[in-house]
């Protein structure tokens, strides 16, 4: 059995909960990602934020992002998946919460992410178009 661990990104950095949005956005430009997970001055995942939350959720809505904080989109409980969990079991969690990346925890600290894409090269051929399918839909 294929674990997390074993396919994630190892690296995850986080945005600051108190970090502005723009900020945010400044950071995700330079690692050239789409999302991001928020973590509080306890090291603690509070949450993600994608350029889709920034976009829809601060500037469409005409909020300042000098003065709007990243923390202000953790406030729901962030989807995760252990480390130690299967690839079926993160394919699962995507389908369910319909998402395409997901912090990896061990035990109570944050230490990679799962992306789609990480699923989709550790599958075989066939099963990748149903992955995209699961979480698109």
């Amino acid at each position: 059995m294929t674990t997390a661990r074993e396919i994630m990104t190892p690296t995850a950095e986080c945005i600051g909960e108190k970090d502005t949005i723009t900020q945010a956005a400044q950071k995700l430009r330079d690692l050239e990602v789409g999302a991001m997970p928020i973590c509080g001055e306890d090291d603690r995942l509070k949450g993600m934020l994608t350029d889709r939350d920034i976009v829809l959720g601060c500037v469409a809505k005409g909020g300042n992002p000098d003065t709007m904080t990243a923390g202000e989109f953790g406030e729901e409980k962030p989807v995760t998946i252990g480390a130690d969990d299967s690839i079926d079991d993160a394919i699962a969690t995507m389908k369910q919460h319909k998402v395409r990346r997901l912090p990896v925890i061990d035990g109570a600290e944050l230490i990679g992410m799962v992306a789609q894409a990480d699923i989709a090269r550790s599958i075989s051929d066939d099963k990748v178009g149903d992955l995209v399918e699961l979480i698109s839909s």
